[in-house]
């Protein structure tokens, strides 16, 4: 009998092992599957909204803001890539392996190739057709932007998503003043720090002329930007403005919704701002917006 009790210790004792092996290799798989890299499809995702009265109905308006993204974007190349801890060894090779065969899409979202990547991109000859220019999250700053604006290699840019890219005012300023970005027709600056005097210089430049986007959400923007917005001539043909997540009350809320100049605007964004709730419906009711289908404001 004590032989057989010890064989049934010894045997339970293997069994433990085997089991505490087994659930070592479990986390281990886990682990593993939960850093595998995260596939983007988009540049951020749509916040919920609520419709104006008399417009369309609640939805998400993330449809749009795939623009430049990854995956799924529409002219971000259809590429899905995965978070990077540090720029890519091969800079030249990366830029070339990230453009679409046309030539005139370039998807470099998440790629953190930095300043040294941009002066590198701005010398790239193979860029000279760009058309989509998608730089999400590369750690540019305003250094990476100058760059950007004196370079001639950027000169038919319509779309370019600047997304979280620690832009400052300076940053807007120069891409207001840039003789190489005078065709843009969307503009993502999403997650930078632009603030009221930024947003006054990109408004009052004629390279805003032919935006139909505006993207300027997260980017500590109060009622002195939403007026300069409000009384810029030079974004009559502006469809859809996405202000969310910043500084405005009701004094600039009632400014665009009252807007003489943006007269072709369809979708306004104004979530998470600081407006008072209980004014909210009545601004809206007043708007005089005559294009704007859709009004976000929760």
């Amino acid at each position: 009998m004590g032989f057989v009790a010890l064989l049934r210790i010894n045997f339970g004792g293997f069994i433990v092992k085997i089991r505490k092996k087994i659930i070592q290799i479990v986390l281990v798989l886990g682990w593993l599957i939960w850093s595998l890299p995260v596939f983007a499809i988009g540049d951020h995702e749509g916040h919920p909204g609520k419709s104006a009265p008399g417009s369309a109905k609640t939805g998400k308006h993330g449809g749009y803001s795939g623009n430049h993204g990854g995956g799924k974007g529409k002219h971000g190349g259809g590429h899905g890539y995965g978070r990077r801890k540090g720029p890519p060894k091969d800079i030249p090779a990366h830029i070339i392996e990230r453009m679409d065969k046309d030539g005139t899409k370039i998807n470099l979202n998440g790629s953190q190739i930095g300043v040294k990547g941009m002066k590198i991109l701005a010398s790239t000859p193979d860029l000279k057709n760009i058309v989509s220019l998608a730089l999400q999250t590369n750690k540019l700053g305003d250094e990476g932007v100058r760059i950007l604006c004196e370079s001639d290699t950027f000169q038919h840019v319509e779309k370019l998503s600047l997304w979280g890219n620690d832009v400052s005012e300076k940053g807007a300023k120069m891409i207001a003043e840039s003789q190489n970005l005078k065709n843009l027709t969307e503009l993502m600056l999403t997650r930078n720090k632009l603030g009221d005097e930024g947003i006054v210089s990109l408004v009052s430049s004629e390279n805003s002329k032919n935006l139909l986007l505006l993207d300027l959400s997260a980017n500590k923007i109060g009622d002195k930007g939403a007026l300069a917005i409000a009384n810029s001539p030079h974004l009559s043909k502006l469809k859809t403005l996405d202000l969310y997540n910043n500084q405005i009350t009701e004094k600039g809320m009632k400014a665009l919704l009252n807007s003489k100049y943006l007269k072709s605007l369809e979708l306004l964004v104004l979530v998470r701002n600081e407006i008072n709730p209980d004014k909210m419906d009545d601004l809206a009711k007043s708007k005089t917006l005559p294009s704007l289908r859709r009004l976000e404001m929760f």
